[in-house]
């Protein structure tokens, strides 16, 4: 067996998870271009040999965080049910989307920036595994719309819109906190305004 196919130890996967934490922040934080390998490892209390020996490479580390991040991403779209009630089924998805940027604000200024570089370490996986779930969901509403259980729009730029209007409080937190001022909970305020919004754009027509 090579050493690369042996289990990590319980040291080993604590130090990758230590390092993986730190360069979240360190990336959020300046963006790839800006990251150095030397930020990451002192955020991490390692030293630079330490992380190397998990990653070779800047480019390993933030390919690691984006691979894991993904899958947090895909994971709200996936859990919309077919079987379930239309109007009901896109509002938890906003739901899930929101409770998502409230959760993880670091990894979704992590993606944001990976996405306005162009998504040069993440254009395989958007154009395979993110635009193969979201044509599945699409066919998913437009089903629901083709048997009138919920209004007739654009089912690609409705997800669009609730990747924007949810994420927008985790990208832009700092915009969003001094325009409401203190005393504010965004994401509670949030949730309900998003809920009215969504309802009155699937009612069904009468």
């Amino acid at each position: 067996m090579s050493s690369s196919a042996r289990p990590r130890s319980r040291i080993q996967q604590k130090n990758r998870e230590v390092i993986l934490d730190a360069a979240l922040e360190v990336f959020s934080l300046h963006g790839f271009r800006g990251a150095t390998l030397d930020q990451i490892a002192e955020v991490a209390g390692l030293s630079k040999p330490n992380l190397l020996y998990y990653f070779p490479s800047k480019e390993a580390v933030h390919k690691a965080l984006l691979t894991g991040l993904l899958d947090t991403w895909l994971d709200p779209l996936r859990a919309m049910d077919p079987a379930g009630d239309p109007v009901q089924e896109v509002l938890a998805y906003v739901r899930r989307k929101l409770d998502l940027a409230r959760d993880y604000p670091r990894e979704s200024r992590l993606f944001a920036g990976e996405i306005l570089q162009g998504a040069p370490r993440m254009r395989e996986a958007i154009e395979g595994d993110l635009r193969a779930l979201v044509a599945e969901k699409a066919r998913v509403l437009t089903d629901w719309m083709d048997q009138g259980r919920i209004a007739r729009v654009d089912p690609v730029h409705l997800i669009f819109s609730i990747w924007a209007l949810t994420q927008h409080y985790a990208d832009f937190d700092v915009q969003v906190r001094a325009v409401l001022g203190p005393g504010h909970d965004p994401f509670a305020e949030a949730g309900g305004f998003l809920e009215t919004l969504f309802l009155r754009l699937l009612a069904p027509d009468r």
